[in-house]
Formats: C-alpha cells, structure tokens, sequence
C-alpha cells in the first residue's frame, strides 16, 4: 500500500443537445428539434458560447498553468459525445485548449456513454453501442485509449461492473453513499461484487459537493470556504487513508460557482498548499487503481447515482412524465436501426440524453431546484410536450 496520500480530481464535461419549444404544428413537417428556435434557454450554441467564456476556455488556462507547474498534479477527465460535436461546431478552440491538457500526459480520459444516456438501464446492446461510438470519438479527437469507465450521472450497480470487467475495463466509478458504505470510507479503493479484478473508486461526495454545491452559498454554516479550512477537511480526511475522490462537473468552475465567487483563485491556491506537503500528490483514476489494493467488497444490487438526495435513478425515472418518454424514446429502437437512416439514428440517440428527463423532474425542495435551475424550459411539463411532440416526429419519419 503507498504511503503516499493522493487527491483523485475526476471533472466530467457535458452539454446536452436541448430540445426548442417544438410544437404539434412542427410534427411532420420540420424535424429540427435541437435548432434553438426563438427562446435563447434553448439555443444550443449560444449557451455552448456562454460557458465556454465563463468555464472550458478560463478553467483550462488554470488547469495548463498548473499542470505545467506541479509535475504532481494530474487530472482525470470525461466528455460527453454530444458535448464535443458542439465544441468542434461552436468552438473548436474549447477542444484545442482540452487538446493541450491531454498532451501534457498528466490528465487522464474516461469512457462514458456517448450520448450521455441510461441506455445501461433500458437497451444493452445500445449502451455497448454508445460505449464503443465514445471510444472511436475521444481515439480521434485525442489520439488516446480509455481504460476507466464514469457511467452518465455515475449511474452503478453490481451489473455494471460486471458488465465493465467483461468489457475489459480496468475501473469504474460512483458514488460513495453513505446507505452503502456504512461505516467504511469511500477515501479507499474497493473490489465490486461479484468481479475479480476492477477496481471501484467512490466520490467523497461531502469534500466534492462543498466546492460543486456550497462554495458561494452564503447561507452555509462554512461560508466562506477558506483555503487554511479547506486543506484541513482534505488533510483530515486521508489521515489514515490513501485516497480522497473529488468527483465533480467540470461547469462547477465558472458557470455553477461563478468566477466572482473567487474559485479559480481558490482552486489555484489549493492545489499549490496541497502539494507543498511532502508525500502529498494527485493521481489520475488509474494510478489510484494500479498503486492502491481493494481494501474490501462493495455491494450495490440496486443502481446509485450521484444526483439528488435519494442518489437512485429517481432524478430521471421517478415521475409518470419521465417513465413514459423513456419508455417510448427506447421502444423506437429496433425501428430506427432498421431504417438505417443515420440522420433518424442520430436524432433518436440525442433524445435518449439524461437531460431531457431530467427536465421533467417534479421533485420539491432543494432537488427541484436544482432541476429548475438546470432547465431551459418553463416547467417540468413543457419538456414532456416539446419532448414528446419530437417522438410523434420520429414516428412520421419511420413511417415514411
């Protein structure tokens, strides 16, 4: 076991194809459901634009920085398909600037569903299908492999990982939740269930939700984040572990916490006070697998995730509205392959992208909103109906 104690920073990148305000009136006869009509909530591109300006294109100028300075300071990282088909026609200068964290063979990227979807949870075979379009994406856009599988919204399950070690991954992550883990830290490497070889990484989610969730809210019993508290919560928590997993959205630095909120200064400064310790380092998922042994057997039959407050599927699945988009979303399946019309193949896999129904969450409380703020539309129902008028349009088209 190394005595060395490693941050695991993993930042997941994701934009959404969003659905316009598609009405019935559109239904056979224009099929652009991710054009951004009139409504700016919806433009893709424009919203691409804004968190490029205020997240990708800054946070990678830090990340390069750091990366440059501190030979100790690794990364992991994964994207969405749909996100870097928007980089690569919005702004390619976001994928270049990714490109050069790449280069600098201190950042590791992750395999994910291509169209950020749950198809792991309602089509196999169109999961190994996206699984496989990611690897072929990020091999030609980066020139790397992916060894590490971060299922959308680090949706896990035993099933899972079985799946991942016959897949010949070599990890997978999610969430360390507290029903699961008891009295056992997810500041360790674990064997899932049921596997012999993958190894289990689990998110620290209260170290990771205090920058992704808390760092500027003003209401939180720690506000103002400190960067002298901050390092004590980390240096406490790996006292008699080897790991700490910071799991968050790569949009928290920037877009969720603002730049005015001071967290690139923050960040900037932490990762300095971090690795002025000796002994104290980051690693990339791999090396945090490769130089540290499963400290025990984890279990999770049913599937975990890392959204909302049951940390289950109910964020995407857990109301009437979402059960029936999903429900006809993957029944177009064997229909739309058939076709063999790559313009309707696309467009169904866009429509699969856990956003959609996330969307038409009516949960209340702080879940709700963190939907509602999230959501380009109105209301929970005005994403079922523009949804669902683009699935009546999918069907026009096979019958075509």
């Amino acid at each position: 076991m190394s005595e060395d104690k490693g941050i695991v920073l993993y930042l997941h990148v994701h934009q959404p194809w969003r659905v316009r305000e598609y009405s019935i009136f559109d239904v056979a006869w224009k099929h652009d459901y991710f054009s951004g009509g009139q409504n700016p909530a919806q433009d893709n591109q424009k919203i691409f634009q804004k968190v490029a300006e205020k997240s990708y294109l800054p946070m990678n100028v830090l990340l390069e920085k750091l990366l440059k300075k501190y030979p100790d300071f690794k990364l992991s990282i994964s994207f969405s398909g749909t996100f870097l088909e928007q980089a690569e026609q919005f702004n390619p200068d976001v994928l270049d600037s990714f490109r050069r964290l790449v280069k600098t063979g201190q950042v590791e990227i992750l395999s994910s569903p291509y169209h950020h979807s749950l198809a792991f949870f309602y089509s196999r075979k169109e999961f190994e299908r996206q699984i496989e379009l990611h690897r072929w994406k990020i091999r030609e856009v980066f020139g790397v492999e992916t060894r590490v599988l971060a299922n959308t919204e680090l949706a896990y399950s035993d099933e899972l990982a079985k799946w991942a070690e016959q897949y010949g991954f070599k990890g997978v992550l999610a969430e360390g939740w507290d029903p699961i883990l008891n009295w056992r830290s997810p500041n360790y490497v674990y064997r899932p269930t049921g596997t012999e070889k993958i190894g289990l990484l689990l998110k620290n989610y209260r170290l990771s939700d205090d920058l992704a969730f808390r760092f500027s809210d003003q209401k939180w019993s720690d506000w103002p984040l400190t960067i002298d508290k901050f390092n004590t919560w980390v240096t406490d928590s790996v006292r008699y572990a080897p790991l700490l997993n910071l799991f968050m959205d790569y949009e928290t630095f920037g877009e969720h916490q603002w730049a005015e909120s001071g967290i690139f200064d923050f960040f900037e400064k932490f990762v300095g006070k971090w690795l002025s310790v000796s002994g104290n380092t980051f690693y990339t998922v791999s090396e945090a697998l490769a130089k540290n042994k499963p400290a025990g057997e984890i279990s999770m039959p049913s599937p975990v995730t890392w959204a909302d407050a049951e940390r289950d599927l109910t964020a995407w699945n857990g109301n009437s509205l979402q059960k029936e988009a999903l429900r006809y979303v993957y029944e177009l399946r064997d229909e739309v392959l058939k076709s063999g019309d790559e313009s309707l193949i696309n467009d169904w896999r866009k429509l699969q992208t856990s956003d959609h129904f996330y969307y038409m969450g009516t949960k209340c409380f702080t879940d709700g909103d963190v939907h509602a703020y999230f959501s380009p539309y109105d209301s929970p129902y005005d994403a079922f109906l523009y949804y669902m008028n683009a699935i009546r349009d999918m069907r026009s088209r096979l019958r075509k």
